[in-house]
């Protein structure tokens, strides 16, 4: 994505300015503490880059922006549900309009806070009146948080996840630890499998965690750092990289992208959760930088 063809639509404040690049409207943060990126379509965090550091969140060099698809990479939000459980894969969420309902900033940093609510097609799709919340709170950490509201006369269930796509130097010299030993791997047919305390990566990984700590650590060796990211509302992680024979198979991905991906994911997977009418449910991420 070149930010310099970013067209200004209208500046909020001194931080916060609407633009819009190839017919989706951004929200762009240059404040000096971190600069991001949201986009409307999907409700979708595009770029984290606190102030002094390497960007922490990845993106597709190769990313569509498409009012039909999900953005490769950021933080796409899935819901109401998660994977192919039901169609189209991953929900609606990531794949909507949201509405900026506000933003705040003061020198500690900016929160943005996005809307997206039940309409005619949401409902073609799945039947139930919802009210979802986005709320990003930036400064040198970015807390993302989901918040989902019954609006409807009737319980509902619903999963999904904070799909965050991480960027790091080198796959093969990164290891992830506090996802437990428990998971299901995709690769293998959802087969329940044990693994240890430390996971490294040789090939393609898509594995659902089922019994994750609630900090999950990402050690980034080339880059000299650690990404600690706590999920909260969760109950599952998932951890995701393509390896090289999907990336080279996925036209919104170059053929070596996978070396500087990793998806943590903050996951509401199988069981899923139900809402009482008027109930709410959170569902969050939180993301820093250690040296």
């Amino acid at each position: 994505m070149d930010l310099r063809q970013l067209s200004i639509i209208n500046a909020l404040s001194d931080a916060v300015t609407v633009c819009e690049y190839q017919g989706i409207k951004i929200i762009r943060i240059i404040h000096p503490m971190v600069e991001a990126g949201i986009s409307l379509h999907g409700g979708h965090l595009l770029w984290f880059k606190p102030t002094g550091e390497k960007d922490v969140i990845w993106l597709s060099e190769n990313a569509e922006f498409d009012l039909t698809k999900a953005v490769r990479g950021g933080i796409p939000v899935c819901w109401p549900w998660f994977g192919k459980a039901a169609t189209p894969s991953h929900g609606f969420a990531r794949t909507s309009e949201w509405s900026l309902s506000q933003h705040r900033e003061n020198e500690n940093g900016v929160i943005v806070t996005l809307t997206l609510e039940d309409n005619q097609d949401t409902r073609e799709i799945w039947p139930h009146k919802f009210h979802n919340q986005m709320t990003f709170e930036m400064n040198a950490e970015l807390n993302v948080s989901l918040t989902s509201t019954n609006t409807d006369t009737q319980p509902w269930s619903f999963g999904g996840a904070l799909h965050t796509y991480f960027n790091i130097a080198d796959i093969n010299n990164v290891s992830i630890t506090g996802m437990g030993h428990d998971y299901l791997d995709s690769t293998q047919m959802g087969k329940v499998c044990q693994g240890s305390d430390v996971l490294t990566f040789s090939a393609e990984t898509d594995r659902v965690y089922t019994h994750p700590q609630p900090t999950i650590m990402i050690d980034d060796k080339n880059n000299q750092r650690t990404i600690t990211v706590t999920n909260d509302g969760d109950n599952a992680a998932v951890i995701w990289n393509p390896w090289q024979e999907l990336s080279i198979n996925m036209a919104d991905m170059a053929n070596n992208s996978f070396e500087t991906m990793v998806c943590v994911e903050s996951t509401i997977h199988t069981p899923t959760m139900e809402l009482q009418p008027g109930q709410t449910h959170t569902l969050s991420t939180r993301i820093a930088v250690n040296h």
